[in-house]
């Protein structure tokens, strides 16, 4: 080791994560590890969504076993969902929204009303970059506003939707780099 090695340290590798600034939830990557609700979680995947009139949207996608959820980053709040299926969402929504190309002002998941908050229309682009896909994202909340169910239109008959609610970003920690997914 020379003198300038033990005076200012070794240089860190680009691929080296520096534990100080990169081992953060905003800076998740694929093969990373993160525990959350007493279990540990694989980032799995990543997109990045941009709507016209807002800022950018992080999504992460987590794998416990067999068990996945998508962890959200936007306006500076954080948001942790599952994905479910359109028809379990109360009111034919899907049909409506062909109907009268919008959703209704208000839905039933879960036995709770939740009513439409905001309506975008962007790109989600998988692995954070490329060309992206387009798509249209209604969001519909709970009276608390803790609770939402999100809905999205990728193609003329094509929609997928999403439960979930606020989290915070100290509720994630040992943020760990991991090898590949």
């Amino acid at each position: 080791m020379g003198l300038r090695e033990r005076l200012f340290g070794r240089r860190q590798e680009a691929d080296e994560p520096d534990p100080l600034a990169d081992l953060v939830l905003a800076k998740l990557k694929v093969g990373y590890l993160v525990d959350h609700d007493l279990r540990t979680w694989r980032v799995t995947g990543h997109n990045r969504y941009q709507f016209s009139g807002r800022d950018r949207i992080d999504e992460w996608e987590l794998t416990a076993g067999n068990d996945q959820r998508y962890l959200e980053h936007a306006d500076g709040g954080w948001s942790l969902s599952t994905t479910i299926a359109i028809g379990d969402v109360g009111g034919d929504v899907r049909q409506h929204i062909l109907d009268h190309e919008e959703p209704p002002e208000q839905i039933v998941y879960g036995g709770k009303i939740y009513r439409l908050e905001a309506a975008y229309a962007g790109h989600m682009h998988p692995g954070g970059d490329g060309a992206g896909r387009q798509v249209i994202r209604w969001e519909f909340l709970d009276e608390a506003e803790t609770g939402f169910v999100g809905i999205e239109q990728w193609s003329e008959t094509e929609f997928t939707a999403a439960a979930g609610s606020v989290v915070e970003d100290y509720q994630f920690t040992h943020i760990l780099p991991g090898g590949p997914a």
